[in-house]
C-alpha cells in the first residue's frame, strides 16, 4: 500500500450565536466559518498495526492516548488491517480554530482513501 496524505485546515468562526441547547447539554448553534490554508498533515503508511505518531511544533502539547481525536476516528472504522498514521501538528491545541476534529475528519478521509473503504456512517462518527 502506498503512503496516503490528508490536510486537516484550521477553521475561522466569523459569526458564531449560541441559539438554545439540546436534551444532552450541547449547545444548538448558529455560525458562519471560513477554512484558512494553514493547517495540520496526516500521512499514513503500512503498519502491521494501528500505531499514532505526532511531529511538527505543536507536537508536545497532544498526548497519544485513548482520547486522542486521531485514534479514535481510527478506530470508528473497526478495520483489521494495521496503519501508522503520523500526524504533523502545526495548530495549536485548544485554541478554538477546530485542530482536532479536523485532524479527525482528515483521518476518515485518509484511512478510506488508504483502506479502499466507505466511510464510517454518520451515527459512528458523531460518537467520536
Amino acid at each position: 500500500m502506498a503512503t496516503t496524505k490528508a490536510f486537516a485546515c484550521a477553521k475561522i468562526n466569523l459569526t458564531l450565536h449560541v441559539t438554545g441547547q439540546r436534551d444532552d447539554g450541547y449547545h444548538l448553534i448558529d455560525s458562519l466559518v471560513v477554512f484558512a490554508d494553514v493547517g495540520d498533515e496526516i500521512v499514513v503508511s503500512p503498519c502491521e498495526q494501528l500505531a499514532l505518531e505526532i511531529d511538527g511544533n505543536e507536537a508536545q502539547a497532544l498526548p497519544i492516548d485513548e482520547d486522542n481525536l486521531v485514534l479514535r476516528a481510527a478506530r470508528t472504522f473497526r478495520h483489521t488491517d494495521g496503519a501508522r498514521i503520523c500526524l504533523t501538528k502545526s495548530l495549536p491545541v485548544a485554541s478554538g480554530i477546530g485542530g482536532g476534529s479536523a485532524d479527525a475528519a482528515a483521518t476518515l478521509r485518509v484511512l478510506s482513501q488508504y483502506w479502499g473503504v466507505p466511510l464510517p456512517d454518520k451515527k459512528t462518527v458523531l460518537a467520536l
